[in-house]
């Protein structure tokens, strides 16, 4: 097999003259040998966990052109911060058929233990959004009470709300802002883990309303 490894590091680790990659390394190394796996690699330095990483996405397309045949990562919080991020990335490997390894929790889901821990792992997830889509709903709800629903304020951050109103002004479309917002695991004002187009339009009519 030809695995892809993969190497992050936060702006934090990478500070503290670069702990954590050599040991990634050696570890993906070793399992490389171990099973005679052939390897390249590829490293997101100083980057966080909470969105899929320029170098994590050259390896996913890699993965889904048939480039490759896995992922080998050493941490699963290498991989992702998120639960949900995640099982996105594992659902994906199951769906098109490529292997992930994650080393410190002996999750290979070219294995039947590995993919028993791929349900757990998706069950926890599915918990996370069902957590969050309640809260989200709660919240809309005290709102409503409070008036102030649909009024001055929109539901979406407003540093995601910048980043839609610059996106859209420097020529990016409306469906695919909505894309790359999904991509990266922003969540919808209503929970939900995918933006409509509708969505996105709607928040940069009102928000450019509200500035004329």
């Amino acid at each position: 097999m030809h695995m892809i490894g993969y190497i992050r590091v936060s702006t934090e680790e990478q500070e503290r003259s670069g702990l954590g990659v050599e040991a990634q390394q050696e570890a993906l190394d070793a399992e490389c040998e171990r099973r005679g796996w052939t390897a390249e690699f590829v490293a997101d330095l100083g980057r966080s966990g909470k969105e899929v990483n320029p170098q994590l996405r050259h390896a996913l397309d890699l993965l889904a052109s048939g480039q490759a045949d896995g992922l080998m990562v050493s941490k699963l919080d290498r991989l992702a911060r998120s639960v949900r991020h995640a099982s996105a990335i594992i659902n994906d490997a199951q769906e098109r058929g490529w292997n992930l390894v994650v080393l410190d929790n002996a999750l290979d889901l070219s294995t039947p233990g590995g993919r028993a821990m791929a349900n757990m792992l998706a069950t926890f997830a599915e918990l996370e959004r069902d957590l969050i889509s309640t809260r989200t709903k709660e919240a809309l709800a005290a709102r409503a009470r409070r008036g102030d629903l649909n009024g001055r304020r929109s539901a979406i951050p407003a540093g995601l709300l910048r980043r839609i109103v610059l996106s859209r002004e420097a020529g990016a479309s409306f469906s695919r802002i909505a894309r790359e917002l999904t991509a990266e695991g922003f969540l919808s004002p209503t929970g939900l883990d995918i933006w409509q187009e509708s969505t996105v339009r709607r928040a940069y009519a009102a928000t450019t309303r509200t500035e004329a």
